[in-house]
Formats: structure tokens, sequence, C-alpha cells
């Protein structure tokens, strides 16, 4: 090797050596520095997804994340919706109680079924969907819960069904590569699809439709108790972000910011679908996010969704938003549940 291309060589290696340890210097101050932001957002996101919190231990130790996570957290909605204090009526008003109830209120046609809101979470896009008939508002799952499957698409799932608009719902076993076991009870069509040998032991945040089409949040119960309330269709996630007009305390910012979703209603009966785009790390939406702005639209009840790479709305056969880019490459992550507006 000639002198002058072994210099050029040794030019290169320095200058990448020199990149790489400008970089790491950047991490250093970033975590290490005076942003106490950056590092609870860091924390917190990775330790919301079990295959993530390695993450976490890459800056810091146990003691550290402790310490995090005891400044950023949430308290629990330990009660039940009263669906009593859910009335149906949909129809338009001639009077609004602001201009978030006109703009979710006044529709292009008297029939239509939904409306579709565009909104912004800070540099990230987001989507609030009114559904006008509550009682068409079902949960689609994917075709066979086994062990060793993949689960479906939302996509596919809500063509399946016949769906119009339609967004994932609830946990699943995830292996990296998706799967047809869900976590927790699912109740579909008044019956027990999933955890039927745990339908009086089993306790968990059920997220449930009643026969009326009232959205009905139960704190801590069995599968058998949501079908005694007249639930029809259940799945099981959380935390529950707005129980009888009470919004969660959060203190912090326990989960990050995330592509995120959720399913609430208000007390006039109107279904509320809300998702919101973004990128684990780096944007999306935190839970208050998601508290606040279904409160400015009315929402009396609503719970928390699998978001993350789930994290999917599909209107008319289309995938509406934008997921992470490992999802949106095939369409939407496969899942297990979903809700959707099934006509």
């Amino acid at each position: 090797m000639s002198r002058r291309r072994q210099k050029k060589r040794i030019y290169k290696t320095t200058i990448l050596f020199i990149l790489i340890d400008f970089l790491a210097l950047i991490c250093f101050f970033v975590m290490y520095g005076p942003w106490s932001y950056v590092r609870n957002l860091y924390v917190t996101t990775a330790m919301k997804t079990m295959h993530h919190q390695y993450f976490a231990n890459v800056f810091f130790n146990d003691k550290v994340i402790e310490e995090i996570m005891n400044k950023n957290y949430f308290v629990e909605l330990d009660e039940d919706v009263n669906t009593d204090n859910i009335n149906i009526n949909t129809k338009e008003k001639t009077k609004y109680k602001d201009k978030y109830e006109k703009e979710l209120l006044t529709r292009n046609n008297p029939d239509d079924l939904y409306k579709v809101i565009n909104i912004e979470v800070g540099s990230t896009n987001g989507y609030l969907v009114a559904i006008y008939a509550p009682e068409k508002v079902r949960l689609i799952s994917t075709k066979k819960f086994n062990i060793g499957g993949k689960g479906e698409k939302i996509l596919t799932m809500c063509e399946r069904y016949g769906g119009i608009v339609c967004i994932n719902g609830g946990g699943f076993q995830d292996d990296g590569y998706g799967s047809d076991i869900p976590i927790g009870t699912v109740i579909q069509d008044g019956k027990i699809t999933w955890g039927k040998e745990e339908a009086d032991t089993y306790r968990d945040e059920i997220i449930g439709m009643t026969s009326e089409g009232k959205l009905k949040l139960m704190h801590n119960a069995t599968a058998n108790e949501a079908l005694k309330e007249d639930i029809i269709d259940a799945m099981v996630f959380g935390p529950f972000l707005i129980v009888n007009g009470k919004p969660l305390n959060i203190v912090g910012d326990p989960w990050g910011k995330a592509p995120r979703i959720a399913i609430a209603q208000r007390q006039d009966g109107i279904i509320i679908f809300l998702v919101v785009d973004g990128e684990n790390y780096i944007n999306g939406a935190s839970l208050q996010d998601m508290v606040d702005i279904l409160l400015r639209y009315g929402a009396y009840n609503a719970a928390n969704l699998d978001g993350g790479q789930s994290t999917s709305l599909v209107i008319n056969k289309k995938l509406y938003n934008n997921p992470p880019p490992a999802a949106k490459k095939q369409g939407g992550r496969y899942v297990v549940t979903g809700w959707g507006l099934i006509p």
C-alpha cells in the first residue's frame, strides 16, 4: 500500500473515531446534563414496554431508574362507569357549549355515521373520530385465538367484519412477530371467547360495550361480572383515562410520549376514537395529552388502548393514520382485537 493511500485511510479512520466520540459526548451530555425532562422521557418510555426496558439501563443504574419512576406515575381510577349517566341523543344541536362541541356535532349530512377531526398534538398528527351510532360499535378480533398464530392487521380484520371505521384494541402475548393470544378476557356477542376457564377468577380492567351502546369500564372485574352488567363486547387494557367525568390523576410523565389510541364516550352517547401518530422515544402523545384532548371534546368516560407499533386507524378499507415505520411497512401491525363501527 502506498504511503498516500495509507495516510488517506488513517485520516478517514481518525475522522470516524472523532465522530463516534462526538456522538457519545452528545448522548452523555443529554442524559446527564441539565435537562431532566429528556431523562424522564427516555426512562419512562423505555420502562413502559417489557421488551425495551434494557434501553433504560444503557445509561442509568436501577437506583436512578427507580427515582425517576417514583416521580412519574398515575393513580388508577378504581370505580366503575355508571351507565345511567349516559343518555344517548347524538342529534345536532342548535346551541353548543364551545367550538369543540360544535366541531364534533356538526356534520355534512344528517345521516352521517361518523366524522373525522384532524388535530395536532405538539408536532404530531392526531385523528379524533366521532361516531354517532354508538350501538354499532362492536369488538372485532382475529379469526381464531390459538398458540402459534400471529394475529391480523386491523385493515384485514375491519374488512372481514364489514367495518367502516376501526381501531386496534387490547394487548397480546408479543414474541416480536405478533401473536393470536390475547392478554385478558375477550367477550364477543355476549359470549366469552377467551378466558372461559378464568371467567370467575381473573380480574382486570375491562373495557366493554353494552347492548344499548354504552361504554362500560369495570375496575378489577371478572368476565362473568361483566356479562351480568349487560356487556356484550369487551377486552382488557388500560389505564382508564376518565371515569364518570373524573380524569386520571397523572404526576409527571409516567409513560413518556408515543403513538397512542383511546376509546371514549360523551354523556350524549357519541363514541370517540382518538388516535395519535408518533414514534417511541421521539414524539407522540403522553397520557396527559390524551386526557386533555378527550376532555376538550366532552368525553365522560375513556380508556387507553394498546398504542405504540399497534396504533392503527382504518377508514373505508384504508389505513388512515401514519403508524411507526416498521408497522406502516406491512400495512399495520398484526394484533388480536379492535373496535369497529359495524353498520
